[in-house]
């Protein structure tokens, strides 16, 4: 039996496999200590996601597609922001010693958040329609409030481990998220793109201003969104 791969793959499964990739070079990125080159690559890749759902509505999806997907996004958007948060751990601590309080809180931290994203993700491919609002915030979105944080100048551990916290129970928590509507996206894509490439012009206003973005919609969307 043949997979019949270039058959059963469309385009915007060629652009979700770019997501995954950009999320194994942010690892490796994370693993040689380029704490600032993690974060931009996570937000490229977010960028990544973005299109491969413009694509899918222009030229149709696949059947693999939406699993392609989850599996994508468990990648950059659940293991990547985990190294992220160990990368910032060792810039703060030096490297980490297996059994010490700071080894066992970075990994501890880390791991939450990776587990809440495939939880999340696993029950979002399952149980959520297309168009339904969306339970839980997206891991997209709270790996891109991790990202754009670190590059706006929340380098220090200790909020870093908080937020990572938050955004993991969030994930989960019962509260609808709507999706971010096609104008928005454009514009925030355009300030996304600013931080990836220039975090630090203008005294970082790229990043600063996409984590406040994204931080007005984690806490407003629920009520007070306007999509239409």
């Amino acid at each position: 039996m043949s997979l019949r791969v270039g058959h059963r793959l469309g385009y915007a499964d060629v652009m979700t496999l770019l997501n995954a990739a950009l999320g194994v070079v942010a690892m490796t990125a994370a693993v040689m200590g380029e704490t600032e080159l993690v974060a931009r690559l996570i937000l490229l890749a977010a960028v990544a996601d973005g299109l491969d759902g413009i694509i899918a509505r222009k030229h149709g999806g696949t059947d693999v597609g939406p699993y392609l997907d989850s599996i994508a996004d468990i990648v950059s958007f659940g293991t990547a922001p985990a190294l992220l948060v160990v990368a910032v751990g060792q810039d703060a601590w030096g490297p980490l010693s297996a059994n010490t309080p700071e080894y066992i809180a970075v990994v501890a931290v880390a791991s939450l958040f990776v587990v809440f994203s495939i939880v999340r993700t696993a029950l979002y491919t399952v149980y959520v329609e297309e168009g339904q609002n969306r339970p839980g915030i997206q891991n997209t979105l709270g790996s891109s409030i991790l990202a754009a944080g670190y590059l706006a100048g929340v380098t220090a551990i200790e909020p870093i481990l908080a937020g990572t916290v938050v955004l993991s129970v969030l994930m989960i928590a019962p509260v609808p998220y709507p999706k971010l509507a096609a104008r928005d996206a454009l514009i925030l894509g355009v300030v996304q793109m600013g931080a990836i490439t220039v975090p630090t012009a203008f005294q970082r206003a790229f990043p600063r201003i996409l984590a406040g973005a994204a931080l007005a919609y984690l806490t407003l969307a629920p009520w007070f969104y306007w999509e239409d």
